[in-house]
């Protein structure tokens, strides 16, 4: 039986403020539960309807009923599975490859892609601007698929840290230099924008350079979804 106080704490970590309040996040499904369990995060609680099929060393998991399952789950179909993990203190680091920049990404569907693309690339570090999508909202972290927990993600005050940094800083821009055909270094940073507004002007005055990718079809195609492009970007970068 779980108590109504830790109900009521598990569904209010739907909500942003209260993932910072209590520093906890929650992750559904069975494989992406594992997933988190056997990384460096820290386990708060765990909870299955069937905790035997649960492969996790070293952690109890609590029983649960499909109706409390659902009192906590932000899923209208819960799968069975749910885990509450500490959000992990993320630290500044020297920027010794790539680092992807976004600037204002409100859809969780996108972050999620581009947080996985991050992975399956082996970039290891994503700057958010501070009104970026939260990276440990339920469909970012869905979309992820256990990719959060090999990604160090920070929200800064990107004109601080742009105007810190001591490398090239690319833009993507419907008007630049084709990303194809320029010659890109060993590192360097890569700033993609909002998905309606692009880049904003702020932060367009700190790229070093302008970037764009090539378009072959229709011309009446307005631009690339921001999951999409960056992943044209980031395997442009690792050719």
């Amino acid at each position: 039986m779980v108590v109504k106080s830790e109900l009521k704490l598990i569904k209010s970590l739907q909500q942003k403020k209260c993932r910072n309040e209590h520093g906890l996040f929650v992750v559904e499904g069975k494989k992406t539960v594992e997933e988190v369990v056997n990384s460096s995060m820290k386990v708060y609680k765990l909870f299955a309807i069937a905790p035997s099929d649960l492969e996790v060393k070293d952690n109890d998991v609590v029983k649960v009923s499909s109706k409390e399952l659902s009192q906590m789950s932000s899923l209208k179909n819960p799968n069975g599975y749910l885990g509450v993990f500490h959000i992990p203190n993320t630290s500044n680091k020297i920027l010794s490859d790539w680092t992807l920049v976004l600037d204002g990404v409100q859809d969780p569907g996108n972050l999620g892609t581009i947080i996985r693309l991050c992975d399956w690339f082996g970039i290891s570090d994503i700057i958010c601007s501070l009104d970026t999508v939260d990276c440990y909202n339920a469909k970012v972290l869905q979309a992820t698929m256990g990719s959060i927990t090999r990604v160090n993600i920070q929200y800064l005050d990107l004109i601080e840290f742009l105007k810190a940094a001591k490398i090239p800083v690319y833009g993507t821009f419907m008007n630049g230099v084709s990303v194809t055909t320029s010659k890109l270094p060993k590192k360097g940073i890569m700033v993609m924008g909002n998905e309606g507004k692009g880049i904003s002007n702020t932060v367009a005055r700190l790229c070093t350079d302008r970037l764009a990718i090539p378009q072959f079809g229709d011309v009446t195609t307005e631009s690339l979804n921001v999951a999409s492009a960056t992943a044209i970007l980031l395997h442009e970068i690792r050719k």
